[in-house]
């Protein structure tokens, strides 16, 4: 079995954020075949592209896993349900938890369900800032660039703010 590590971006807008990206880290730390490697600060980010919406958080995780990227993508969609997001609301609205495979090792992807790296990854800072600061040297397959020059040549200026962090991995028994 083969071990690859991955990045995933969690983002939520709806009730207690703060308890939301908890839940989630949880679920996600809780299944045998992810181990939860590292976690991100909190950062409290302006809404993109749907404007009309309250400020998220987000945060990027570092895991290692022995699924295949299908297979992720199956686990981080079977949280997001059990966790009540609703997908059949407008694209980019509100949303309880979102879980988004922003790299999976050095794979490149691109199907009709899944594209790895994340497609819209360059342009937005909500999720470079947070993965800047858990995988600043990782270099994206597909760019060839480090995290730390994507998050320079982001041309995203919207609002984000670190808010602390979740003190998860400590926590994650409780």
């Amino acid at each position: 079995m083969n071990k690859s590590i991955c990045y995933l971006g969690l983002g939520t807008n709806i009730g207690d954020r703060k308890q939301n990206l908890k839940d989630a880290i949880f679920k996600i730390s809780h299944n045998s075949k992810i181990k939860l490697l590292s976690v991100s600060s909190i950062y409290k980010t302006e809404p993109m592209y749907e404007r009309d919406q309250d400020y998220f958080y987000n945060s990027t995780l570092k895991i290692e896993t022995i699924y295949e990227p299908e297979e992720l993508l199956t686990i981080c969609k079977k949280i997001e349900r059990e966790m009540g997001r609703d997908f059949h609301q407008i694209k980019n609205g509100p949303r309880i938890i979102d879980i988004d495979i922003e790299y999976f090792a050095d794979k490149i992807i691109d199907k009709e369900i899944l594209q790895i790296p994340h497609p819209r990854i360059m342009e937005r800072l909500f999720v470079l800032k947070p993965l800047s600061e858990i995988a600043k040297n990782f270099i994206c397959p597909k760019s060839g660039k480090t995290i730390k020059k994507l998050l320079l040549d982001c041309p995203d200026k919207s609002y984000i703010i670190s808010i602390g962090n979740l003190d998860i991995i400590r926590n994650l028994k409780k």
